[in-house]
């Protein structure tokens, strides 16, 4: 009978040190900044596993740690180090366009915002965001070279598969653009493409209203409709990206004609166009921020309108409801700072028309990160791409670096380091 070895396998000894070393630079790139006992919670290692990590990636120049508080007692806050890199968090709504520079912790360093014309195209707004990401980085004082991945949320639906967007004629201008080439043409940085209510929903259920809860949706009411969903705590996109387009739900089959193609869409009845249309007397055009203005001001027309505006999302939202169940309905979009005045008659209709269930219907909660939530939504899309290498501290090995950019082998996106997850080939990203 063959004898067993008591002895350890350094092999295995040094595979298990680097597997706990990308388990907490993992847990940091996904939540932000933890403390240690925080750490020590989210990825099972025990505290004197993660003190020594810290330390370890500390000293390497991975990690940064500064002393704060928790209930009263010291603490330790661990983030990413700034010189892991950072990366552009960028969305492009029907009328604006909002940019993001953060850190690969998360923290938001500079942004920007601005007004998109009527029939803005891509060719020369991507010209447009190429220069304002260099003067962006350019003003904290990094290049070009120090982003590791930008994250694209348009207002429309993307292909997972292709990153164009899946529907024509819903951000026109843009229909059949390969958002993700042409910005890596002119950047040479790698770029991932989403739609706008997705990244939505992950920043809400990553850092606002939707945290702990593991089936939810994010609508997002502003110039148009539209929801990101989170299903066992993952965006769901579907199988072509469509999921989640509940602004084009047909309520009123014989209703008005949708910049869809369709009838009766929810577009047609609560889109910043349907709303300004019932105040026909205006001689100047009528935005949602005026109509938002006067039913803070008292007028009853504009409140009225916002609350009609409640009833029929409520409506379109009992039939999702009853689809994907989800715990927690988080609003967001410009239109969703009426508060009460929007949130009250839309859960009236939820309660009204949705499926009744012992556990009651879904709870309905403005956003926590106002109209920034897609920006931010971007920007962990781009953190969630950008895997961070975690450091090597074998004798002999130099400090950590960051993940270099990525680099395309047969129109698959592979990133070259060993310590560094695979990322899925599909442009639109499977990154939450």
């Amino acid at each position: 009978m063959w004898g067993v070895s008591s002895r350890r396998n350094p092999g295995s000894q040094s595979s298990l040190r680097e597997a706990n070393r990308a388990r907490i630079v993992e847990a940091i790139t996904h939540h932000g900044a933890l403390t240690q006992v925080e750490l020590a919670g989210v990825t099972g290692l025990s505290p004197a596993t993660v003190s020594n990590i810290v330390k370890e990636q500390a000293a390497a120049g991975v990690l940064q740690t500064t002393p704060t508080s928790r209930s009263g007692r010291r603490a330790v806050r661990v983030t990413l180090a700034r010189e892991m890199g950072l990366v552009v968090g960028l969305h492009v709504a029907n009328r604006q366009l909002r940019l993001a520079l953060a850190d690969a912790g998360h923290q938001v360093l500079a942004e920007r915002m601005l007004p998109l014309a009527r029939d803005h195209r891509a060719d020369s707004e991507l010209d447009r965001v190429m220069l304002l990401i260099l003067d962006t980085a350019e003003s904290v004082g990094a290049g070009l070279d120090e982003v590791l991945a930008v994250g694209v949320g348009l207002a429309a639906p993307v292909d997972p598969r292709s990153g164009i967007i899946a529907t024509r004629g819903l951000l026109r201008g843009w229909d059949g653009v390969p958002v993700a080439e042409e910005l890596e043409s002119r950047l040479h940085r790698p770029v991932f493409v989403d739609n706008e209510a997705n990244l939505g929903a992950l920043a809400e259920y990553r850092m606002g209203a939707a945290q702990g809860f593991r089936q939810a949706a994010y609508l997002r009411v502003s110039h148009g409709v539209g929801a990101g969903l989170i299903v066992d705590g993952r965006v769901y996109r579907g199988g072509s990206g469509k999921a989640g387009e509940i602004g084009h739900l047909t309520l009123d089959e014989h209703g008005q004609v949708c910049r869809c193609g369709s009838r009766g869409c929810l577009e047609t009845l609560v889109g910043s166009a349907a709303l300004a249309a019932k105040f026909p007397g205006s001689h100047v055009d009528v935005t949602l921020r005026d109509i938002l203005l006067r039913a803070d001001a008292g007028d009853a027309s504009a409140r009225r309108v916002i609350a009609d505006a409640g009833r029929h999302l409520g409506i379109a939202l009992a039939g999702l409801s009853n689809l994907i169940d989800p715990h927690r309905i988080v609003v967001g979009g410009e239109l969703a700072e009426a508060g009460e005045l929007l949130l009250s008659p839309l859960r009236h209709a939820l309660e009204r028309s949705t499926l009744a269930t012992a556990a009651g219907v879904p709870d309905v909660v403005k956003g926590e990160l106002g109209e920034r939530a897609e920006v931010l939504g971007a920007v962990l899309f781009a953190i969630d791409r950008a895997e961070i290498v975690a450091g090597r501290f074998d004798a002999g090995d130099r400090a950590p670096v960051a993940a270099p950019p990525a680099r395309r082998e047969s129109g698959v996106t592979s990133f070259l380091p060993q310590m560094t997850r695979e990322i899925s080939p599909e442009r639109g990203g499977l990154a939450s």
